[in-house]
């Protein structure tokens, strides 16, 4: 207080108005707003600055209506012709039950598809469950050289994969894609199979990358998460219906469930 009040020099007690004015209330406006400027509530800013930052729904972050099964005909990019791949008719039935514990709990699961080529037609054969991590919008399997010696034992290889949506749409999300790639790029009808028991009205969907567009797309995108892409340079869906894909009532199936060992 002392080395404050030696500053008075006697006009303190009677003010003017020009003196008011300068000393008092535009010195406290600017520096109000230099206080605006410099120090920001960081939340607003991050929101205005990051809008695509924020958390993003996850139907919005891939195409949620994957484009329509292409024959091989239909395509004029054309790379590839399909070799047909069957699926048992129960199998994913008999999934949804294995997983029904972790829908309830709103929790994904997932499985890995695998089979063998007989007569040109690729047949799954069994359903694979491993061991895996989840939450209400992901699955991280877990201790994946298990998922390798089955395959192996058995002479089978991964025809794709399966997981539920137990409370969201049926759709693709990015991490999806990212996951599916990894799939295809090894086997190009491998198949992504997504159950959705919440969607009325498409409880299931079988899909696979669009082929070149949507491959190059993931291809090419090093973002991990839930992200949005861009669409394929050449105006297909980044992801489709599988148009070579046939359920079959007569194939029989085993399901090895490795999470109980």
């Amino acid at each position: 207080m002392d080395s404050i009040l030696s500053l008075d020099d006697g006009r303190w007690l009677h003010p003017t108005a020009e003196s008011c004015s300068p000393v008092v209330t535009e010195p406290r406006e600017d520096f109000l707003q230099s206080l605006n400027i410099k120090q920001p509530l960081p939340p607003p800013v991050l929101a205005q600055v990051h809008p695509e930052r924020a958390c993003i729904p996850h139907s919005k972050v891939a195409d949620p209506r994957p484009g329509p099964a292409k024959s091989s005909h239909d395509s004029g990019h054309g790379p590839t012709t399909f070799q047909h791949l069957h699926i048992p008719v129960k199998m994913m039935e008999d999934f949804l039950r294995l997983a029904s514990v972790n829908t309830r709990k709103n929790l994904e699961t997932c499985g890995v598809l695998a089979g063998s080529l007989k007569n040109r037609v690729f047949q799954i054969t069994t359903l694979i469950i491993p061991k895996q991590e989840s939450t209400s919008d992901s699955c991280q399997t877990l201790n994946e050289e298990e998922i390798f010696e089955v395959q192996d034992s058995l002479s089978l290889f991964s025809l794709g994969w399966i997981h539920t949506h137990p409370s969201q749409t049926c759709f693709m999300s990015s991490v999806d894609l990212h996951t599916h790639y990894s799939y295809q790029i090894m086997l190009p009808e491998a198949i992504a199979i997504v159950m959705a028991p919440t969607d009325t009205e498409s409880p299931h969907g079988i899909f696979h990358l669009s082929d070149p567009g949507g491959v190059s797309v993931i291809r090419n995108c090093q973002e991990r998460g839930f992200h949005p892409h861009e669409e394929p340079s050449d105006g297909s869906p980044i992801y489709e219906h599988c148009s070579h894909v046939y359920m079959n009532a007569n194939m029989k199936f085993d399901v090895l469930d490795l999470r109980e060992r």
